[in-house]
């Protein structure tokens, strides 16, 4: 005789919305060491309202433990129409998935997006997957971003442009000499992360307001 009740669910995920954060951590643990694909969505659905940050990483270790052609069209389903914090995470993990299937997500608007943490997400996932010859136009993408919001803020899109390597230095050169003061500011400190890269961020951002402030628009030592 068949049944069309549902069977048994995964104590695993279950425990995913235990109150305590330290058996969530062990769910999303044992979820990942035993990868099955009915999974995928769950963990995804968790990362949406996990509050805990050890426990979302723990979420996207699971999450990269299973195929990438399973997890990547939820995730990036996730990116185009979840919440701030279901888009970041969302862009996070496919960061760390680094399949260049999941680019067509990361949109100009993406990149632009009002929410700081779902931008700083889509600048590290774009470096990853961003595919061989297109890091030019994403260098100019990103600096468009360069002067916003708080310093931890920019300091994560100056790694952000960094990581793209030489490419992004004429873009990188032509924003030192912008017309808007936090723009030539931001771009002078990223330029000084990108020659001493043991340099606090902090420090030169301040010697880049004292070079602008002199008049300084064009690069140090010119």
């Amino acid at each position: 005789m068949t049944t069309n009740e549902p069977g048994p669910v995964n104590p695993a995920l279950r425990a995913l919305e235990h109150p305590g954060a330290s058996v969530r951590l062990r769910a999303a643990l044992t979820i990942g060491s035993a990868p099955d694909p009915a999974q995928v969505g769950p963990l995804v659905e968790r990362c949406a309202v996990e509050p805990d940050f050890q426990v979302r990483e723990m979420l996207t270790w699971a999450l990269t433990r299973h195929p990438a052609p399973v997890t990547v069209p939820l995730l990036m389903a996730e990116v185009r129409s979840g919440g701030a914090q279901a888009r970041s995470q969302a862009l996070h993990t496919l960061s760390k998935v680094g399949d260049r299937r999941a680019w067509p997500v990361i949109t100009p608007a993406l990149l632009a997006d009002a929410d700081d943490e779902v931008a700083r997400s889509a600048w590290r996932a774009a470096v990853v997957l961003v595919p061989a010859g297109g890091e030019r136009d994403l260098a100019v993408g990103l600096a468009g971003q360069l002067g916003r919001g708080p310093l931890e803020t920019r300091l994560s899109l100056s790694r952000a442009l960094i990581a793209l390597g030489e490419v992004m230095l004429p873009v990188l050169g032509r924003a030192a000499a912008h017309g808007d003061p936090p723009v030539r500011e931001h771009a002078l400190a990223t330029e000084r992360l990108w020659r001493d890269p043991d340099a606090a961020f902090a420090s030169a951002v301040e010697e880049a307001k004292r070079v602008v402030a002199l008049g300084g628009a064009a690069r140090e030592g010119r």
